[in-house]
């Protein structure tokens, strides 16, 4: 594996521990900064977010500063993308902070991002990142951090009479990127279409040449 792709695949050890450190039983009884009472959760899992996603940006970098850009790291990229974000998308839905509808409509844009890939690489071309697949990333990180805003403050009892407001934007924030990555895979889907027809696609993110994908 190259740099790249080792910084890539430290995304798939977060996502299980952001998992973990998410759902760790608090007791309520317990003192909020003591062990059982969970309050050293919430740095952890800032860091583990802020990690995750400057990971997602070292290993693209990386990739291009040492001349390692390969048919595996495109790949593999974003099926790491997809695991760490659909790994604390999750969490969010068994808080009750993102609709179930929600995370469906980002599971099949996923997974069916995933196996356009496959189909272009089988005809031999690696797929670039695209615009709306770049505004897409942002869009998730941006609505991941209002719904984690959300957890913190009700695991902190925090500005308890805020909280229905900030649930609320966070839940728009959502819809917003479910809309962007819906539109992105349509964008996509008309790269694959021109492809199968024997056209060329137009550049990726409006420049030229190929780039490892961040759909």
């Amino acid at each position: 594996m190259t740099l790249a792709d080792k910084i890539t695949a430290l995304r798939l050890v977060l996502a299980p521990v952001f998992f973990l450190v998410y759902r760790f039983p608090v007791s309520g009884g317990a003192p909020r900064w003591s062990f059982q009472g969970g309050g050293w959760t919430i740095p952890a899992l800032w860091a583990l977010f802020v990690i995750s996603e400057l990971t997602d940006l070292a290993d693209g970098k990386a990739a291009r500063a040492r001349n390692e850009v390969s048919d595996f790291g495109k790949l593999f990229d974003p099926f790491a993308d997809v695991l760490v974000r659909i790994t604390y998308f999750l969490c969010f839905v068994m808080d009750g902070i993102l609709p179930v509808v929600l995370l469906l409509l980002v599971l099949y844009r996923e997974f069916g991002i995933l196996f356009l890939r496959i189909l272009m690489m089988k005809r031999g071309i690696a797929m670039g990142a695209r615009m709306g697949g770049k505004i897409k990333a942002v869009s998730y990180m941006i609505a991941g951090i209002a719904a984690l805003f959300v957890f913190s403050a009700e695991r902190l009892q925090l500005a308890p009479n805020f909280l229905p407001g900030l649930r609320l934007a966070a839940v728009a924030l959502f819809v917003i990127a479910t809309a962007i990555a819906l539109l992105s895979f349509a964008d996509y889907l008309g790269v694959y279409k021109k492809q199968a027809a024997g056209a060329e696609p137009s550049p990726p993110g409006g420049g030229g040449g190929c780039v490892p994908p961040n759909a």
